[in-house]
């Protein structure tokens, strides 16, 4: 039995970075989907009313970053010391901010909003551009000489704004190939080409 579990609904939504960080450790997981019929009665017993829910053997939490940090310090992807463990922590943070406006625009504003987000979308990306140019020449990851938790967490955020608007990346030729040269990895590789991410909807509301 996988000594982790991922309780989510039926979408890559907040848990396709954790399962690329899965999947690029060698490490299998237990899948448990939630369906709409199925979380009404779930809700009341999750922590916070929401998910996902991560086991870890005895050890149960909620919220997707507390979760990606988790695996983080499980797996030595936090930087290799603490100067390095605060720049991974402020990458992903800088990553939450821009999963929360995609994910306002997704699920309140998708019509309107596109065209205006998608205009403002450069200026969200441009920090991490800037963060990749000031770490050995934008070849290697977001923080010092190792893959980090947040260095999933961006790869997801990035592949997922490339399917809202495909030239997004064009005028940041760092961040290009970034994410050409992650998803290359052999583990993350055979991850994003399986049936289970392929099949899986980005969003619950079918808006990408």
């Amino acid at each position: 039995m996988p000594p982790y579990t991922i309780t989510y609904f039926p979408v890559r939504g907040r848990c396709e970075a954790m399962r690329m960080l899965l999947a690029d450790q060698d490490q299998s997981w237990k899948e448990e989907v939630v369906t709409m019929e199925t979380w009404p009665p779930l809700k009341p017993s999750c922590l916070f009313r929401q998910l996902p829910k991560f086991q870890d053997g005895d050890l149960t939490l909620y919220q997707s970053n507390a979760i990606l940090r988790h695996l983080g310090r499980s797996f030595g992807l936090y930087g290799k010391d603490q100067k390095e463990a605060a720049l991974v922590d402020m990458v992903n943070d800088g990553v939450e901010d821009l999963r929360c406006k995609y994910a306002t625009l997704i699920y309140t504003n998708y019509e309107a909003g596109k065209e205006k987000y998608v205009k403002e979308l450069p200026e969200h990306l441009k920090p991490f551009e800037t963060l990749l140019s000031q770490n050995q020449g934008g070849q290697a990851f977001v923080v010092g000489s190792q893959i980090s938790f947040a260095d999933y967490n961006l790869l997801d955020l990035l592949r997922i704004h490339q399917v809202l608007n495909p030239s997004c990346l064009d005028a940041f030729p760092l961040l290009s190939a970034y994410v050409a040269r992650l998803s290359a990895r052999p583990k993350i590789k055979a991850f994003l080409a399986s049936p289970e991410h392929v099949n899986r909807p980005i969003n619950g509301n079918g808006k990408q």
